[in-house]
């Protein structure tokens, strides 16, 4: 049996499932079967976001599930993000309760600004406001401490348990946490075999913050979400469901390939929130509590790791413009 807990523990006492679902941008059939299907499998950490546009769905599943007495709400982990154009303080606490309405919910348990970087759309529905010639508007007042100080405020409140970054860099990070009243709980960030952020784990590690890991299998959908939202951007996904060394040690051990790139991380204490919206493969990515990797087999799936060559979300190629915004997280050397 694996030794791997079922959740981490925020520096404030607070447990976030160790495996989660993601939900990206798809139909409301399809985010509330997903949801569901979690649910029934045994899922209590979801992820999701005011720019996936499906609050709303999950809403509508968590309040039946509450409402039924299937579960309490105590016993979920739920998770969304300020999104980048409601990067300004004054904006946290309306986006933030926007995003309650949608849930159904009186809080959240983790809050999380989005990206360092901010947008100005025309109304709080212009989620990636575009400019004729298809970059984004920018907003370059951006303030980061300022914002995360709006942030607290929604703890103080009791509209959410805790409070984090996703998409950040570690300069970013450390200024949040040498001006924070109430320190970042949890950095989201793109983390897989082929990108497994050594430095940023030991900075995090150092200052108590906990990693969720998104694209924990690479995100092989990710350009179908972005033709969604009107963004052109194709970009060169990694196949690591189909790398020889991940199908060797899944073979010896009898699981996915899936199930051994999730357990990877979690066995190096991540969380991870893959996203799917097939019940089936929904009930696979849960079932890894149940077997060990070797220290052989965690040497091997260390030695993928490519470093920053390994990073498939950069701003500047998902997001036309954003290499000119001071706050971008991620500018090429």
């Amino acid at each position: 049996m694996s030794t791997v807990q079922d959740h981490i523990t925020f520096w404030n006492g607070e447990k976030m499932p160790i495996v989660g679902l993601g939900t990206w941008l798809s139909s409301k059939e399809e985010i509330q079967t997903a949801v569901n299907s979690a649910l029934e499998a045994g899922y209590r950490h979801i992820d999701t976001a005011y720019v996936y546009l499906n609050e709303g769905a999950i809403g509508e599943v968590l309040q039946e599930w509450i409402q039924s007495g299937k579960i309490k709400r105590e016993e979920l982990f739920i998770v969304t993000k300020l999104p980048m154009t409601g990067n300004r303080s004054e904006n946290v606490e309306k986006f933030l309760r926007k995003s309650l309405e949608n849930l159904r919910l009186d809080y959240v348990d983790l809050y999380l600004i989005h990206a360092p970087v901010g947008l100005t759309g025309k109304d709080d529905n212009d989620i990636f406001p575009l400019n004729a010639d298809g970059s984004v508007v920018l907003d370059m007042t951006t303030d980061l401490v300022d914002i995360w100080k709006s942030m607290e405020n929604q703890v103080d409140s009791g509209l959410t348990k805790s409070i984090g970054v996703s998409n950040f860099n570690e300069e970013q990070l450390g200024r949040i946490i040498n001006n924070a009243r109430i320190k970042p709980a949890n950095i989201q960030v793109e983390l897989h075999t082929q990108f497994q952020q050594k430095s940023l784990r030991d900075f995090c590690e150092k200052h108590g913050i906990t990693i969720c890991a998104y694209a924990p299998l690479g995100s092989p959908g990710r350009n179908a979400f972005y033709t969604g939202l009107g963004i052109d951007s194709p970009i060169s996904i990694p196949d690591l469901l189909q790398h020889p060394v991940v199908a060797r040690i899944a073979k010896k051990h009898n699981k996915t390939n899936a199930q051994v790139l999730l357990k990877y991380l979690m066995e190096l204490g991540i969380a991870v929130i893959p996203k799917s919206v097939n019940p089936e493969r929904i009930l696979a990515n849960f079932q890894v509590f149940d077997f060990n990797l070797s220290p052989i087999d965690m040497a091997k799936l260390r030695e993928l790791d490519l470093g920053e060559a390994g990073r498939t979300f950069e701003f500047t190629k998902s997001f036309k413009g954003t290499a000119k915004h001071p706050e971008n997280p991620f500018p090429r050397v």
